[in-house]
């Protein structure tokens, strides 16, 4: 059994910025050397998310909207409250989410369907510098 850890560096746009990031976390796999195992995908921080959609660009708009729905910016937030930095719907959304995501792989491919890519989502309120860890295990 082996452990493989490799970092994703996104910067981003936060306001619901959406991005697809399978072929990052694919060439992490390939060139881990691990054939077979588990990919598992992880945000540090708590404003952001990951996903598996179809990425296109009318659900990515259909995303922005139910989670603006969900949690809207103009909400009253208790951690707006405490924290007078403006984000608690970012905490809010994000937490519906989650921060990571586990994907298997056969053969050092991931096996997501034909339509399904991993998608990271940064709800924050500014842009960011993010660091996805991804760690592989298997043989």
């Amino acid at each position: 059994m082996s452990v493989v850890s490799k970092k994703i560096k996104l910067a981003t746009k936060g306001d619901t910025d959406i991005i697809d990031v399978t072929s990052q976390v694919a060439s992490a796999v390939s060139k881990s050397g691990v054939k077979n195992g588990i990919a598992t995908v992880f945000v540090s921080g708590s404003t952001g998310g990951l996903t598996t959609v179809e990425y296109e660009p009318g659900l990515a708009q259909d995303l922005k909207t139910y989670f603006e729905k969900i949690a809207p910016k103009t909400g009253r937030y208790e951690h707006n409250e405490r924290w007078h930095d403006g984000n608690g719907y970012a905490h809010v959304r994000a937490s519906f989410l989650g921060p990571s995501l586990s994907v298997p792989f056969n053969n050092a491919e991931l096996q997501l369907g034909t339509w399904q890519q991993i998608i990271f989502i940064d709800f924050d309120n500014r842009p960011r510098s993010r660091e996805l860890l991804v760690q592989i295990l298997g043989d």
